[in-house]
């Protein structure tokens, strides 16, 4: 089972006993498992609503239209769609996904003429993510002992935010919405409709079903740059999106990237943890390729 923490608590502040004791709830899920779900009620109703109803415009939107959501040198920060090994996929990309000036720039490419309930319930969904994956990295630094560091890691974060839709199959089998794959973020904050069909793979092997279909849930996920930060104390955990039943999931993406050289902090290596990985690139990591090997990007 994937552990579930809860981020609600109105005394879960920096210092405080709580605050402390979720540090190390973190760190052992993400330790043992790569991932958890976290309960954070900050989403309305409405809002909920608001950004599935809108996802719901966007995609419905024609093949032409969603192709001008491109970033250039950055093909995976824009739309994929129509691929025969996952027919059932569709997602694109809002780069500097947390700012209303990113989140304009997108609408305004998908609709010319604007489009204010998409901005404005996007924009919303993209601050609560956004909260919540700062507090996690808070507490993943300071579980480290490492506090120190996170001001300037956070300084130069940026966020990704991608919008996913997988349609359901046409056969009843389940059939792949996408493939298994680790994400290359540093945490990816994930959320979703009420179609359940993501699927992680265990440390032993085993595929396991996370249900996270509540309003207040969401999965944070630890990427390959988490896992080379943390000298392999961390794995980034192998996911997919297996569909079943007559129902399109829609779900987003949050993923915060390093702008700069990320590398293992002094205070993580030793003879236990001898140095894993150099110092690297963290944007450079997604034009490496798709499959990139940590190791083969930047390992010892």
């Amino acid at each position: 089972m994937i552990p579930v923490l809860d981020f609600s608590m109105e005394d879960l502040k920096p210092g405080s006993d709580s605050w402390l004791e979720r540090c190390r709830r973190v760190r052992e899920a993400l330790e043992e498992h790569g991932c958890f779900v976290a309960v954070y009620d900050k989403v309305c109703d409405e809002l909920e609503n608001g950004v599935f109803c809108s996802m719901k415009e966007l995609f419905d939107l024609s093949p032409e239209t969603k192709r001008r959501n491109t970033y250039e040198g950055s093909p995976l920060k824009g739309y994929v769609g129509q691929i025969p090994q996952i027919p059932l996929h569709q997602s694109m990309g809002i780069d500097e996904g947390t700012t209303l000036d990113g989140i304009q720039s997108f609408t305004h490419k998908m609709w010319p003429i604007g489009n204010h309930h998409f901005c404005k319930y996007i924009f919303e969904y993209a601050k609560v993510a956004e909260e919540l994956d700062k507090m996690v990295g808070r507490m993943i630094f300071e579980s480290y002992g490492v506090s120190e560091y996170y001001e300037s890691y956070m300084r130069s974060t940026g966020y990704l935010l991608r919008l996913l839709a997988h349609t359901a199959p046409e056969e009843v089998e389940p059939q792949l919405g996408l493939v298994a794959h680790t994400d290359k973020s540093f945490t990816t904050i994930l959320h979703q409709n009420h179609v359940n069909a993501l699927m992680v793979e265990t440390r032993n092997g085993v595929w396991i079903h996370v249900d996270f279909s509540s309003t207040n849930s969401f999965v944070v996920m630890a990427g390959d740059g988490l896992m080379a930060w943390s000298n392999d104390r961390i794995q980034s955990p192998n996911h997919k999106v297996v569909m079943n039943g007559n129902e399109t999931r829609y779900s987003l993406g949050l993923f915060a990237f390093y702008k700069g050289i990320l590398k293992v902090p002094e205070e993580l290596i030793d003879e236990e943890h001898p140095m894993q990985y150099k110092p690297f690139d963290h944007l450079g990591l997604l034009n490496f390729t798709y499959s990139a090997n940590m190791k083969a990007y930047c390992g010892v």
